[in-house]
C-alpha cells in the first residue's frame, strides 16, 4: 500500500522502497504517518518474495523528527493535570506511537536507512531501527530530545549504546548535539557517508547485493543477528546450528554449492 504520507515502491528484484512523504514539513513524524508505516510493514512482512527494504525520505530530509505540534498539545494537557490520568494517557500513547515506527524492526528481511538529509530525534531513532544506515555527508544527525526538554524516546537509549558504545551514546544523548554524516560514520552511527545524490543509489545497490543471496539464508541470518546482545555464545551456536539445518533441506544450498564449483553466479529460487 501507499498513502499520502508514505510511498511504497515494489521493485522486480524483490526490493521494496518506503519513502516518508511529507517534504514540506521535513517528513515530521505524525501518528498518521506512523499508522501508514505500520500498515506497510505488515503488508511487506507477509511477502515471501521480499528480499530487502530501503527506507528514505522525500525532499531534503530523511525526517527532522517528531511532530512538534503533537508534542506541544500533549505538553499543554500534561501541565493542566501533571499527576492525573493525563500522565497515563500520554505514556500509553507514546508507547503505541513508538511501536508504529519501529515496526520496521519486525520485517523479516534486511532493512537499510538511506538518510538523504536530516535525521533528528525520532527521525534518527527510526533509522537506528534499521539493520544499517547510509547517510549524506552533509546530513545533520542526532537525538535532540533533551534540548527540547523531553526524555529520549523510540528506543534511543537502547539502540544507540549498542551501535556507538556507551560513551558516545551518553555524549550524544546528554548534549543533544547534531553531527554530520562523516562524523556519524566515524563513530559507527552510520555505515558510510556519501554525497547526497549517491545515498539512495548506494542503498539500492546494497539491497540488490543482498537480494542476490539465498533468501532463506538471509532471513535466517537476520533472525540470528536480531538477538545477539541478549544471548550467550552457547545459545547462539545452537541457533546457528538450527538455521543451518533448515538450509540443508533447501534447493538453494545445492545451487550455491554447484555455482561455486562451476565458478558462476548462483541462481537462487528461494526454496
Amino acid at each position: 500500500m501507499s498513502s499520502k504520507l508514505l510511498l511504497l515502491e515494489r521493485r522486480d528484484d524483490g526490493i521494496a522502497v518506503l519513502t516518508f512523504n511529507d517534504p514540506d514539513r521535513l517528513n515530521a513524524m505524525t501518528e498518521a504517518m506512523g499508522q501508514a508505516i505500520a500498515a506497510a510493514t505488515a503488508e511487506l512482512a507477509d511477502d515471501a518474495d521480499l528480499r530487502a527494504v530501503v527506507l528514505t525520505g522525500a525532499g531534503r530530509a530523511f525526517s527532522a523528527g517528531g511532530d512538534l505540534d503533537m508534542i506541544s498539545r500533549m505538553n499543554t494537557a500534561g501541565r493542566a493535570d501533571p499527576g492525573g490520568p493525563t500522565r497515563t494517557e500520554n505514556r500509553d500513547f507514546m508507547g503505541r506511537f513508538y511501536r508504529l515506527y519501529l515496526s520496521v524492526r519486525e520485517l523479516p528481511v534486511p532493512t537499510i536507512a538511506a538518510m538523504n538529509g536530516a535525521a533528528v530525534g525520532a527521525g534518527c531513532c527510526v533509522a537506528l531501527g534499521c539493520d544499517f544506515r547510509i547517510a549524506a555527508r552533509e546530513a545533520r544527525i542526532g537525538l535532540n530530545f533533551n534540548r527540547l526538554g523531553i526524555h529520549p524516546g523510540m528506543a534511543a537509549t537502547w539502540t544507540l549504546p549498542r551501535l556507538v558504545g556507551p560513551a558516545h551514546a551518553a555524549e550524544l544523548l546528554y548534549t543533544g548535539k547534531l553531527v554530520d554524516g562523516e562524523e556519524a560514520a566515524r563513530i559507527s552511527l552510520v555505515n558510510r557517508a556519501l554525497a547526497r545524490d549517491e545515498v539512495l543509489a548506494d542503498a539500492l545497490a546494497t539491497a540488490a547485493a543482498i537480494a542476490e543471496c539465498a533468501p532463506g539464508a538471509i532471513r535466517g541470518s537476520k533472525r540470528s543477528l536480531s538477538g545477539t546482545a541478549e544471548r550467550s555464545i552457547e545459545a547462539q551456536l545452537d541457533l546457528e546450528a538450527h538455521e543451518q539445518s533448515l538450509n540443508y533441506e533447501s534447493a538453494d544450498l545445492a545451487e550455491g554449492l554447484n555455482a561455486a564449483r562451476e565458478k558462476r553466479p548462483p541462481r537462487f529460487q528461494g526454496h
